[in-house]
């Protein structure tokens, strides 16, 4: 028997305990070990067979460290059917999770009990594939086409009350796994009961799965893998047999593991588990942080200050008055009150917060004491040093003073103080409390155990945090800087907003630059561009006016309810603005550019490209450690298709050679904006990837 999962005997009923810590992933040693158990089960002529974890966890999925390597032998699906085909009576006893193979043991099984706290779930779409050991086939037969449909194409989890009802789980009793599990199966051989293999149940009944099948790509925004794992519960209902439809299973499964989405998916959730490893942190302790100050009450202060909330740290709230702390403490409840709607806190909770967890204050010396302080002010170089002056004077030694700048110099910053090594930048994505991404803005002098802290508060916040270094922008908004120009350019040579926007969303991100540039507020970008232009732009740098006219007409995108489209209220998104076309036609007019047309094609290449050739020189420059901090940034920031990857990957995918033939191309048309990453000729001339550089960092 293997170590991994433990045998043992008690009367009629054979007992295999899995034992693979942390989370009893299906790796090769758990498979073998549940398939010689239930072949000695039966060898021994026991009666009933129960599985369950020890530890945390049923089986929480399959084990990642054999991501991308060949499988061994048994094969999960072949041990599945192993399972069900077994003549003993197999009961499964869920607690923790159960989830992708680990639910699919489960339906293996003839009966399923379940603690009230565990979930269950077939996640597999989220890595670009779908559940490939029957869940396809399975689950349909048990919880009917719909609730299978909804559960393996959005990947979500299933509480035990609620598999209950579906159907998915026999039965729900409060107790430890093992001894629930064996009065069940005890109970199950006293009354009984039938052997009952769901591959043997009737196919469920079809629905429309071509109008499935379209909604759930169009949701997905092109991602296939819950599509077409439409396909494989479809063949659940029409394959002639259940063998069949496993085999069309098996065919959809091995379609989707070549596809570059799956391979997108994968690098996203590697890298999402790496960046937060840095050999620059290995034993270095954070400072602890009990009570946290947050300057600024506006929608990213209080944002930030809703997010230290909900993580359980005691906040001060500072304002310049008593009216602007007050609409601050509104902005915290209204945000609050969302977070009681959506059930992630209680009502209790809700109320302690807010009459006990909040402090608002008008002073600095109400800063005094905290740990940690995050200054979210005005976003002026000069404001920001008057407030880290203050903060200098008042805050106690070893206190962290963080910046939330999204452009600004943090060595600066830090020097308006007398301590530079305990200066950072915190710089949050708004809404603060729902966004998950946090840079980590590294200064000049900062110490080793403020990084720390700022990555230890970034866990606590439970956001994704990154380590950028200091330049205009960071990793994030240097590159959308970049991005958003080649857009502007587009523009002025001929393409629309509106065509850019749809070409951009049919790609896969969640919204186009335009859009976005309403959503955050026009005058955002309008202050940026009257801050470079007074430092002085290049008199090579291409320049466009349209977006300014729409700034000085006091149109700042959504808040306004007009930008580059028209906000109506009440409706959801917005429509076109005719007026942008009229501003456009009378910049280039003035520029004496003749437009020409785009296909959306060569629109998403060129906007792809600049954002790969400015994330190129970020990496290259050391603003970014690694290939993959910027693909994180770019995942949960800015809405770039996760089933992509992130923008380097994408490059990985589509072939640097290519990427860096088109940028010299371009630059006959524009030598200024398209000048080669020296990191990307390097790694073409070296026959290198940006993974290979990920890899580098690993070893």
């Amino acid at each position: 028997m293997s170590e991994a999962v433990e045998y043992e005997r008690i009367g009629d009923i054979a007992v295999l305990a899995a034992n693979n810590p942390p989370v009893n992933a299906l790796g090769v040693d758990v498979r073998r070990g549940l398939l010689a158990g239930i072949e000695r089960a039966e060898a021994e002529r026991a009666k009933a067979v129960l599985i369950y974890g020890k530890g945390r966890t049923y089986f929480a999925g399959a084990d990642i460290r054999e991501f991308g390597k060949p499988p061994q032998e048994p094969w999960l699906p072949g041990l599945c059917d192993r399972i069900e085909a077994s003549p003993l009576l197999v009961v499964s006893a869920l607690h923790g999770t159960a989830l992708g193979g680990g639910l699919e043991v489960a339906l293996s099984s003839h009966y399923r009990i379940a603690v009230p706290s565990a979930k269950v779930g077939l996640p597999e779409v989220n890595l670009g594939i779908l559940p490939g050991a029957g869940g396809t086939q399975r689950l349909p037969r048990v919880a009917g086409v719909e609730a299978a449909l909804d559960m393996i194409t959005t990947g979500r989890h299933v509480r035990a009350d609620e598999a209950l009802k579906l159907g998915v789980i026999d039965k729900v009793q409060d107790g430890d796994p093992r001894e629930i599990g064996l009065a069940y199966a005890q109970e199950l051989l006293d009354s009984g009961a039938p052997r009952r293999a769901v591959g043997e149940m009737p196919a469920p009944d079809p629905v429309d799965f071509d109008a499935v099948y379209e909604a759930v790509l169009k949701k997905g925004r092109g991602q296939l893998s819950p599509a077409v794992a439409v396909r494989a519960v479809q063949a659940a209902c029409e394959a002639p047999s259940f063998a069949e439809g496993m085999a069309r299973e098996r065919e959809l499964f091995m379609q989707l593991m070549e596809s570059d989405q799956r391979k997108g998916l994968i690098h996203a959730f590697f890298a999402e588990r790496a960046v937060g490893k840095l050999p620059e942190l290995k034993g270095v302790e954070p400072r602890p942080v009990h009570q946290i100050g947050v300057i600024g009450g506006g929608t990213m202060g209080a944002g930030i200050a809703t997010a230290a909330l909900l993580a359980g740290l005691p906040v001060t709230l500072l304002e310049m008055t008593q009216e602007a702390a007050h609409a601050a403490k509104d902005r915290i409840a209204g945000n609050l009150a969302g977070a009681l709607k959506r059930g992630k806190i209680s009502q209790q909770q809700h109320d302690a917060i807010l009459s006990g967890q909040l402090q608002l204050a008008t002073g600095y010396d109400a800063l005094s004491a905290v740990d940690l302080v995050i200054e979210a002010v005005f976003e002026d170089i000069d404001v920001k040093k008057q407030v880290f002056a203050q903060l200098d004077a008042v805050c106690k030694p070893g206190a962290v003073l963080a910046t939330n700048t999204s452009y600004l110099d943090v060595n600066e910053i830090a020097a308006a103080t007398t301590r530079p090594q305990d200066v950072i930048g915190l710089h949050f994505f708004s809404p603060a409390h729902v966004m998950k991404l946090l840079e980590i803005v590294v200064a000049d002098k900062t110490a080793p155990e403020v990084v720390a802290t700022g990555f230890a508060l970034g866990h606590r916040l439970k956001k994704v945090s990154v380590r950028a270094g200091v330049c205009d922008g960071f990793i994030g908004n240097r590159i959308l800087s970049t991005y958003r120009t080649c857009a502007d350019h587009m523009v002025l040579d001929g393409a629309s907003p509106f065509q850019i926007d749809k070409a951009l969303t049919d790609f896969g991100f969640a919204m186009g630059p335009f859009a976005v540039s309403d959503l955050a507020g026009l005058d955002i970008g309008w202050a940026v561009r009257k801050r470079k232009r007074a430092e002085g732009l290049d008199p090579r740098a291409r320049d466009s006016s349209y977006a300014d006219k729409l700034c000085e007409a006091g149109h700042f995108g959504q808040k306004t309810g007009k930008g580059f489209y028209v906000y109506e209220e009440g409706k959801r998104g917005g429509t076109p603005n005719p007026e942008v076309l009229d501003l456009i036609a009378a910049d280039r007019a003035a520029q004496g550019i003749t437009p020409r047309t785009f296909t959306d094609d060569e629109i998403v290449r060129r906007y792809m490209v600049s954002m790969v050739n400015e994330a190129a020189k970020v990496v290259g420059e050391g603003i970014a450690r690694r290939p993959l901090d910027v693909d994180v940034v770019l995942l949960y920031g800015y809405g770039f298709p996760r089933y992509r990857g992130g923008p380097l990957k994408w490059a990985d995918l589509q072939g640097l050679p290519g990427i860096l033939d088109d940028i010299r191309a371009w630059s006959a048309e524009d030598d200024y904006f398209w000048q080669p990453a020296p990191l990307l000729e390097k790694l073409v001339a070296e026959g290198r990837s940006f993974d290979d550089l990920n890899k580098d960092a690993e070893r």
